[in-house]
């Protein structure tokens, strides 16, 4: 009991130092006062501050945090230690020491390990990037669909490739030009000027309403304050700030029919971060024509329902039972899918991680934005097992930070989207043709 109450007290922090400090300073300003001078103690005309004799005679040194302190002498006006009494403290201290001695080297290994595994990370993409610019990308077309080449992209991409890698693979259908971009870009500042001015705007043929454009241009703004807050960059006054209006601004004229949908801030700074600006243009309108992400900005209720239909087949063949455990909740993947697919898991996941599911969707298709979806649900079964729904539905929603990319790719590896012999593509395409 003795020695477990000493080593609490010896783990206090540094503040018991100074109390413990304070309270000799003022107890010899106390016998000072009265008169006092027990043994080793001060005389009324001794100074308060001045250090009694026979205090700290076993130390070298001024005690910096509380776990010395088990070696000073008591006060004076208290029964001296006994020298039994002395050792066995010595000893405890000796024994504290080693131990944070101890603690010490564990946590530079700890340091070194890391360090060791960054360096070797760091060669791992050096070497990579190699690969990707002198092998891969001069040969695109006859490279791209390579065995070699598929794990390369598995292991994510470099970050300095990775803006290429992702525009040839994105593609440009709509056949988008940097000039194209400028035109529409000069729209939205023409826009932004007039209802700054006027706070109205003329009416244009564009098949969108005044209200319509008008929200749109006010959910921009609100929505990119809330962009990566973190980073402190695309707020107002950040250095990307302009850049992610100016191209969010651009598509809403180049697609009125769609306009601004909450969540199309987090794709554009992603691609503004690994892009020239009308290349992140161009990625960006022709990514959110993909069929799965333009059913998603259009709120198509039917298309999207059928998507998670989809999903739910290969959740049941791969994960039975949080499966069920999901239908007994009545947690539908509705609550969850729609943030991680409106954002491309850039909301959810770390950035780093998020840009590593991106490399692969990239390669892959919708069909990978889904097993991500597993990928989670199977790192994180056996806690959500044991949450309700509520509980479930907000962990869903706001992913531990802490989430590393290798152990979440280790996850989707083991959840391949097959339903006996059937692939996504035809799951999917099965339910979109049910009426």
């Amino acid at each position: 009991g003795v020695y477990t109450c000493l080593l609490l007290f010896v783990q206090m922090n540094v503040v018991r130092s100074v109390v413990w400090k304070l309270f000799l300073m003022y107890l010899q300003e106390f016998e000072a006062r009265v008169g006092k001078a027990g043994p080793g103690g001060t005389s009324a005309g001794t100074s308060p501050t001045q250090p009694q004799q026979g205090r700290r005679k076993n130390l070298e040194f001024e005690p910096l945090s509380t776990t010395a302190l088990i070696l000073e002498d008591r006060p004076a006006n208290l029964p001296a230690k006994s020298v039994e009494e002395a050792q066995r403290h010595r000893q405890e201290y000796d024994e504290m020491v080693a131990e944070a001695k101890k603690r010490e080297l564990k946590e530079a290994q700890r340091k070194r390990k890391e360090m060791k595994e960054r360096f070797k990370q760091e060669e791992s993409i050096a070497n990579a990037m190699v690969v990707w610019n002198n092998d891969i990308l001069p040969n695109w077309e006859n490279t791209r669909n390579t065995r070699r080449v598929r794990e390369l992209w598995w292991q994510g991409l470099p970050p300095n490739v990775r803006g290429k890698v992702w525009s040839l693979a994105i593609g440009n259908e709509l056949n988008i030009t940097p000039e194209l971009y400028e035109i529409f870009l000069s729209r939205a500042k023409e826009r932004w000027r007039s209802f700054s001015e006027t706070g109205s705007e003329t009416e244009a043929d564009d098949g969108a309403s005044l209200a319509d454009r008008e929200s749109s241009l006010d959910l921009i703004k609100l929505d990119i304050s809330r962009t990566f807050p973190p980073l402190f960059i695309f707020q107002k006054g950040g250095p990307y700030h302009d850049l992610l209006h100016s191209v969010l601004g651009a598509y809403t004229c180049y697609r009125p029919d769609v306009g601004y949908v909450q969540g199309m801030s987090f794709i554009a700074a992603v691609l503004i971060l690994n892009l020239e600006e009308a290349d992140a243009f161009i990625a960006f309108a022709n990514l959110l024509n993909k069929p799965c992400q333009l059913a998603f900005f259009r709120v198509d209720h039917d298309l999207m329902l059928k998507y998670f239909a989809a999903f739910e087949v290969f959740f049941e063949e791969n994960l039975p039972r949080l499966f069920n455990h999901f239908q007994s909740s009545n947690l539908t993947p509705d609550l969850y899918l729609i943030d991680w697919i409106f954002t491309l898991y850039s909301k959810s996941l770390p950035l780093d991680v998020a840009c590593r599911v991106w490399d692969v969707f990239c390669r892959d298709g919708e069909e990978f934005l889904f097993r991500t979806g597993l990928g989670i649900l199977r790192l994180y079964e056996d806690v959500l097992l044991q949450l309700d729904f509520i509980r479930s539905a907000q962990f869903l929603t706001r992913l531990p930070e802490d989430i590393g990319s290798d152990r979440l790719f280790a996850c989707i590896a083991a959840a391949p989207m097959l339903n006996g012999n059937r692939k996504w593509s035809q799951v999917s395409s099965s339910k979109q043709k049910k009426t």
